[in-house]
């Protein structure tokens, strides 16, 4: 937690939809057809929010967010199981 600052989860149902009719039913950000997939690889390859959004101009810093907490509320209900290799 940031000092002296209280930190508030983005409600990501504002801002990415699932829809069959939008890139395969992959969760999207609304109004566009960038995957949340997209943005949180972006940011896992180590891209800054900045060139986030310099590479797709029509996102907002609250898109990103939205897609991140989106992801953490899937990972926090599916279940994964290491692979043997």
């Amino acid at each position: 937690m940031r000092k002296g600052k209280k930190i508030s989860r983005i409600d990501w149902k504002d801002r990415v939809v699932i829809d069959t009719e939008i890139h395969h039913g992959d969760p999207c950000i609304k109004g566009t057809r960038i995957p949340v997939s997209v943005i949180v690889g972006s940011i896992a390859d180590g891209m800054s929010v900045s060139e986030v959004l310099e590479a797709y101009p029509q996102l907002t810093p609250e898109d990103i967010r939205a897609a991140l907490a989106y992801a953490a509320e899937v990972l926090r209900h599916e279940l994964i199981v290491p692979m043997a290799g």
